[in-house]
């Protein structure tokens, strides 16, 4: 391996855990604890590259300062879940960037993660409709096995056909990868709320719907989400042992 190369690895260690500092220190724990394992991994594929004596000792001290922070947050983590009291709130401001549904939804996803239910009264326009397809692509490359996605939505008056067309579509293809959509309708449906059967529960003020329509079709963020503009909103973030059920959802 080239020295470059390792400069690289530990340039990128450090960006990771500075993001993961500055997320303790804002207390996104969940977040941050996702930050401190990939950038703690950085750091000892660095160490295993270097092969000068004291830098050796140097990147040891740091793994284990590092290491013992992320277990300290994890003992606090899982006992505010145990005791049911995880809050956790993200701003997103106006015109930000960075906030894809897989950077946000991240450090919320598990291997355990298996069902998932989606409550938004709007997913019925054009747009709206892709942001659904989206989040949905989004579990299927995502490490977890997600077998059911349940939607509770409100039903496009104006043009219910192209709203009933579309759903039925993204139905059909997620079957065809193993993924069972259910899809409920409710005309009283206001309240946005995404839970997963992990115990995670992500309140976005705007639904899926917080981004920014792009400038044109040839403009950056139109196809990646992650340099896409949002709308000023905010997300709660809360964790339950109990897992809504479809029933509960009506």
């Amino acid at each position: 391996m080239t020295q470059n190369h390792v400069s690289g690895m530990e340039a990128s260690a450090v960006s990771v855990l500075k993001r993961a500092v500055e997320l303790d220190h804002s207390s996104r724990f969940q977040e941050s604890l996702v930050c401190y394992q990939e950038g703690i991994q950085l750091l000892m594929d660095v160490l295993k590259a270097v092969k000068d004596d004291p830098k050796k000792v140097h990147y040891r001290e740091k793994i284990k300062g590092y290491m013992d922070r992320a277990e300290q947050m994890k003992c606090h983590v899982n006992q505010l879940k145990e005791d049911g009291k995880y809050h956790e709130q993200i701003k997103i401001s106006e015109d930000a960037t960075g906030y894809s549904y897989g950077m946000l939804f991240k450090p919320y996803i598990s291997s355990a993660l298996s069902e998932v239910w989606v409550e938004d009264p709007y997913i019925r326009h054009i747009h709206q409709l892709y942001n659904f397809l989206r989040f949905c692509e989004m579990l299927l490359k995502a490490a977890c096995k997600v077998k059911t996605i349940h939607l509770l939505t409100s039903q496009d008056e104006a043009d219910s056909g192209q709203q009933t067309a579309a759903l039925a579509e993204v139905k059909q293809s997620l079957q065809a990868q193993g993924v069972s959509l259910d899809l409920q309708y409710s005309s009283t449906i206001h309240d946005r709320e995404i839970r997963f059967d992990n115990g995670w529960i992500i309140k976005i003020g705007r639904g899926l719907d917080y981004f920014k329509k792009p400038k044109g079709r040839f403009s950056v963020g139109y196809c990646d989400y992650d340099l896409r503009q949002c709308h000023e909103t905010t997300v709660d973030i809360f964790h339950t042992k109990h897992t809504k059920t479809l029933g509960d959802l009506m």
